[in-house]
């Protein structure tokens, strides 16, 4: 089985928004839904269980499941789900040459899907997130530009 590219991932529903998080834990942070519960300070792992079949995750508790988790997809959903853009604060540091070349290589695969797609190659919704991910992976290096200046401490 192929490795997931966790950062290039858009969840396509709340209910796989969750299912992509808990994927995260186990293969990241080797925790089963019940360790992610106890993390969640729940007292029943069935809560959680339960949550992750319906989607409907109080909202007070998304915040809690995603540092357990280790990865926030779900807010990532919603704010997507409202056509919003999800762009990383930018720490104004220097961009490495890996992330660079990352971010080159990736700019050139989406232009290729977006070609691909007006000769029906390639499926709409998985182009819309390319774009997506590559206008949110560029905001964030022009806030990086912006606060180069003066970098925030980490």
């Amino acid at each position: 089985m192929a490795r997931k590219d966790w950062k290039r991932l858009r969840a396509r529903s709340i209910t796989h928004a969750l299912e992509l998080c808990v994927d995260h834990a186990r293969e990241k942070h080797n925790r089963s839904v019940d360790q992610i519960a106890e993390l969640m300070c729940e007292s029943s792992y069935n809560t959680l269980y339960k949550w992750l079949g319906t989607g409907r995750m109080p909202a007070i508790k998304i915040r809690a499941f995603e540092m357990a988790c280790g990865i926030d997809f779900v807010s990532q959903y919603l704010a997507c789900s409202a056509n919003k853009l999800v762009v990383e604060m930018p720490t104004g540091r220097k961009a490495e040459h890996r992330q660079l070349n990352e971010l080159g290589s990736y700019s050139n695969k989406v232009i290729a899907m977006l070609l691909d797609f007006y000769e029906d190659r390639s499926e709409q919704q998985d182009v819309i997130d390319a774009i997506a991910v590559l206008i949110e992976d560029l905001a964030h290096q022009r806030g990086n530009v912006e606060k180069y200046q003066q970098p925030e401490l980490l």
